[in-house]
């Protein structure tokens, strides 16, 4: 504990990542523990600069998808107990150190399950009209899809195929259960043979399990990525992967921008082996002033906006003051490094 007896110190090492608009409130965290927030995202990119932010006494140590080397956990104060990832994917911190010094890694499960599978939708429903395309042909000042025959595919999303990646877990079957309500077919690429009889779309008749993803690709109009990232899916979506896709099919990444092989992804729009990609999230964010990404016209990007709603936002807040409350009760949550 810190010199107050009843408060730990905690510290959210780049608080401006979450609160970029300085609209949420972090009140419940300053009445149980002495709280510092750093706002700037952008200076902490060294290990002395990690460990500048970081005070003697520090308990509690907060980020938000902002990496932890090893070198600088290792130079932690000794009074550092908890680190709370405040959100979902982990593999930006040190797990195993961490367990290593007794120290629990806890982050947010689920938290914007709405707001990212709303996401994916979106991008859904705008490919289905080429709503994009044509905004982008208005701004380059042409208006002949005004004034003569359409030039756009345009398609109902009824009897559409929806291919889910790692989609039986809760982003993915939210998409599937809006996408449902579409009218769209449901294929779930998945180890097990079906769904568990608790599952929300156990027993649809418009969801179907297959085996792997080369099984996915070529009958989906649409494909969705909601896997993790991990040793096993880093670049998993590759060139040979993609091949397989229907040429007027597209896939949409809301997940982590490593689970696709961002440069054959790249070879195979230009050669239009796909109709288009939309990404929010992407393999360096934001990708590099050099990436072919910026440039074609048959990929979308957005910011990884998926989890930054402002109701999105405060709710991750909550629950990762909540995963501290129990931390400090003496019975930790979401650890994910025991």
């Amino acid at each position: 504990m810190s010199k107050n007896e009843d408060r730990p110190v905690t510290v959210f090492l780049n608080a401006a990542r979450l609160d970029f608009d300085h609209c949420l409130s972090f009140d419940r965290l300053s009445q149980i523990t002495e709280l510092t927030l750093h706002e700037k995202v952008d200076n902490l990119t060294s290990v002395q600069s990690i460990l500048d932010h970081i005070p003697s006494d520090a308990e509690i140590i907060i980020t938000k998808e902002m990496e932890i080397p090893s070198e600088a956990f290792q130079q932690f104060p000794s009074s550092v107990k908890l680190l709370c990832e405040a959100g979902t994917g982990y593999n930006n911190l040190p797990i195993q150190e961490a367990r290593s010094r007794n120290v629990d890694v806890c982050n947010v499960p689920s938290y914007s399950t709405e707001a990212v599978a709303q996401l994916a939708i979106t991008y859904i429903m705008n490919f289905s009209c080429s709503m994009i395309s044509q905004q982008r042909m208005l701004e380059k000042g042409d208006q002949s899809n005004f004034r003569g025959p359409f030039t756009l595919q345009l398609n109902e999303l009824g009897g559409k195929v929806l291919g889910l990646v790692g989609g039986s877990g809760a982003i993915g079957s939210k998409v599937a259960e809006i996408g449902l309500a579409l009218g769209m077919k449901v294929v779930i690429s998945s180890r097990k043979e079906s769904l568990p009889s608790d599952h929300p779309l156990f027993g649809n008749k418009d969801v179907n399990i297959v085996a792997s993803v080369e099984e996915l690709m070529p009958m989906s109009d649409y494909v969705s990525i909601h896997c993790p990232l991990n040793a096993s899916t880093k670049q998993s979506i590759d060139g040979k992967i993609i091949r397989l896709m229907k040429p007027s099919a597209f896939i949409i990444n809301t997940a982590r921008g490593g689970i696709i092989h961002e440069k054959e992804l790249i070879k195979c729009l230009k050669e239009g082996v796909i109709a288009g990609a939309g990404l929010d999230v992407q393999d360096g964010e934001p990708p590099t002033e050099e990436s072919e990404l910026w440039k074609l016209h048959n990929c979308v990007l957005t910011p990884h906006i998926g989890w930054r709603r402002k109701e999105t936002r405060q709710r991750l807040i909550d629950m990762t003051i909540d995963n501290i409350e129990a931390y400090i009760k003496g019975d930790p949550t979401n650890v994910v490094n025991k």
